[in-house]
């Protein structure tokens, strides 16, 4: 292959290719020189990371959805060009159509620019910068648990108000959020429903909180739901306090609850364990006290603080439409300070705060970090767990509003973990955790399965069994799959037809075995199929330099004795200086006398050229081939 047929493969002119390889020290003589097809590689290679560095060094910010007539004002061309290049791409638009992105970045590079697209203004809004504004807040705490076991009637003990007495059948219905005053600070608690039905709300709960309070009834024990309420906390990663609730009552077996909290690896402190459990009565107040205390306590261990200085943000917590009052955003601030009169964009609705109450009904002027309020004053009713922020004026809010309808909606589906995008995540991450539910016929078989699932080991590939448990896939597995973005595994189990419809819309993959070694090798062998191949460094050859000659064409020029093995002109080189290695390259270039040769044994002079300007006399060439060799698990 000649050089001008290289340089037609990578869009260029021959002349600047081999300007460009010169500049690289790269040997070639004309446009009409002749390279082998691996050198014409290392070309290609070299030349396009040369121009992928020049073009980093040229970006061009851009905003999408892009006008021809503002990507040309972008290149700095008239517009009527860059129509005509549109076209020569296959496309006719005008002046005032919109260029596509993959259009415009291949224009761009066209014209030596780098492309990128401008972050959203709300991403700008949306960072919390530095350390220095930061201070402590109060902690947020969840109550989650089984039905009946009490977590409503902490609360109301703890508030000395009635809540509990105004619920529908004993059963919470929504989501509420209440701030007390302690003596040692404020605690917000989050009381999420315990009923299955509300599985996802309680969920969401666990997802914006810091310390999740267990709630278990000492005369009822750990039940499915109570399992599947340590599950959801321990997938937000939050810290877990087990409240041991209605020790009052009479035939109640503490040391059963605690053996059955072991179990599920929530060991109490005084059983050796690592989980704070607090013995409590809703009814007499035994305990609520000491549970504060620990709650404040663990809080202070994990530091948790905000920027007071920095416009407001925070999570909706639920959202109605009020035939009084319109559009009531119940919401948890996280940082800043919102006040009356702010601007708040939440989702695709935006308006000024008119009103603030607080946990009570009472109108407040401001809530700070932590503190649950009801908003009123946006233009619509958002989904729970959107963020809301407050911005200058309407028009940055009517601006970020027109940036998230125009910017395609990324699907879901896109964001979950299946087991074939675990491959591009270790890349990334240089390891990650593959995060499993399984759901099976017997109880006997879920142990076997995740023992078995414990023998793959890999440092890249962490298997973590969030949950499991006996009996179909049903809605709240694929709830908790959402959140804590995992895979669900069902032996011998079918899957409900609410479940069916939720895996679709959320895009959470569901596999299922009706034979366990299947299971086992299926995973296995999907996880080492994405482990990255070793790289083995293979000895070639070692030469001496003995001589090193300048030449105008060919650059540096190593004049040379093979001592041991034998020198290819495809193998990779480190040029050893003293023992010390001080540089890494490839072969340019290998002459025995004025002869181009593909392979110099041992015993035989010859010229090598690397690339390498410093070279001198004395210097060791290794000479060696990089192997890859596939992972086993």
């Amino acid at each position: 292959m000649r050089i001008y047929e290289v340089a037609r493969q990578l869009n260029m002119d021959s002349r600047e290719l081999i300007k460009r390889l010169r500049s690289i020290n790269f040997p070639v003589k004309s446009h009409m020189s002749v390279v082998d097809k691996e050198t014409a590689d290392i070309i290609k290679n070299e030349i396009e990371e040369l121009l992928e560095q020049e073009r980093a060094e040229n970006v061009l910010e851009v905003e999408f959805p892009l006008t021809v007539k503002d990507f040309a004002v972008k290149l700095g061309c008239k517009p009527s060009v860059l129509i005509k290049e549109i076209l020569a791409n296959g496309k006719l638009l005008s002046i005032n159509q919109n260029v596509e992105k993959p259009l415009a970045e291949s224009i761009a590079k066209n014209h030596g620019f780098m492309l990128k697209e401008k972050g959203l203004i709300e991403e700008s809004i949306l960072e919390v910068k530095g350390e220095e504004n930061l201070q402590p807040r109060p902690p947020i705490v969840t109550l989650m648990g089984h039905i009946d076991h009490g977590k409503t009637s902490i609360l109301d003990y703890i508030r000395r108000s009635r809540i509990a007495a105004k619920e529908s059948g004993g059963i919470t219905q929504h989501i509420g959020a209440y701030q007390i005053e302690h003596s040692k600070g404020k605690i917000t608690f989050i009381d999420t429903p315990g009923h299955e039905t509300f599985t996802a709300m309680r969920a969401r709960g666990a997802n914006i909180t810091d310390i999740a309070v267990i709630v278990v009834a000492a005369d009822d024990g750990v039940k499915p739901q109570t399992i599947e309420a340590v599950n959801h906390a321990r997938a937000a990663n939050v810290a877990i306090i087990v409240a041991i609730n209605k020790i009052d009552k009479p035939d109640i077996n503490i040391d059963m609850v605690k053996q059955q909290l072991s179990k599920i690896d929530l060991a109490p402190e005084d059983w050796g364990g690592r989980t704070v459990t607090v013995l409590i009565s809703a009814k007499t107040g035994q305990g609520i006290s000491e549970l504060l205390e620990m709650i404040l306590i663990q809080a202070e261990l994990l530091e948790l603080k905000a920027d007071y200085q920095r416009p407001a943000l925070g999570v909706v917590l639920e959202a109605k439409l009020s035939s009084g009052r319109g559009p009531v955003i119940t919401a948890v601030v996280q940082h800043g300070v919102l006040k009356t009169a702010d601007v708040v964009v939440c989702g695709e609705f935006f308006g000024r705060v008119r009103a603030l109450f607080n946990d009570r009904a009472e109108p407040v002027k401001e809530a700070k970090p932590s503190m649950p309020v009801e908003i009123i004053g946006i233009s619509g009713v958002p989904e729970a767990g959107e963020k809301f922020f407050v911005v200058p004026d309407e028009k940055q809010a009517l601006k970020i509003i027109q940036q998230r309808k125009n910017k395609p909606r990324q699907e879901k589906t896109a964001g979950h973990m299946k087991l074939e995008d675990l491959y591009a995540k270790i890349k990334e991450e240089k390891s990650t955790s593959l995060k499993i539910i399984i759901k099976s016929d017997v109880s006997g078989t879920l142990e076997a399965i995740e023992d078995m699932l414990k023998k793959i080991d890999s440092q890249e590939v962490k298997i973590e069994v969030i949950h499991k448990a006996v009996g179909i896939v049903n809605a709240s597995d694929v709830i908790l799959a959402d959140a804590s973005d995992s895979i669900i595994i069902g032996f011998k189990v079918g899957i409900e037809p609410k479940a069916k419809d939720m895996v679709k819309t959320k895009g959470i993959e569901v596999k299922r075995y009706e034979v366990i070694y299947e299971l086992f090798n299926d995973i296995k062998a999907a996880l080492e199929g994405m482990l990255e191949p070793e790289i083995v460094k293979k000895f070639q050859g070692r030469a001496l330099v003995k001589k090193v000659f300048k030449l105008s064409k060919s650059g540096i020029i190593a004049g040379c004795i093979v001592e041991k093995g034998s020198i290819n002109r495809s193998c990779q080189v480190e040029v050893e200086r003293q023992g010390e290695v001080i540089f890494k390259g490839r072969i340019h270039s290998l002459k025995r006398f004025k002869e181009d040769v593909r392979e110099v044994k041992q015993g035989f002079e010859c010229g090598i050229g690397v690339g390498f300007n410093g070279l001198k006399e004395e210097d060791i060439i290794n000479a060696y081939i990089e192997e890859s060799i596939t992972r086993r698990l």
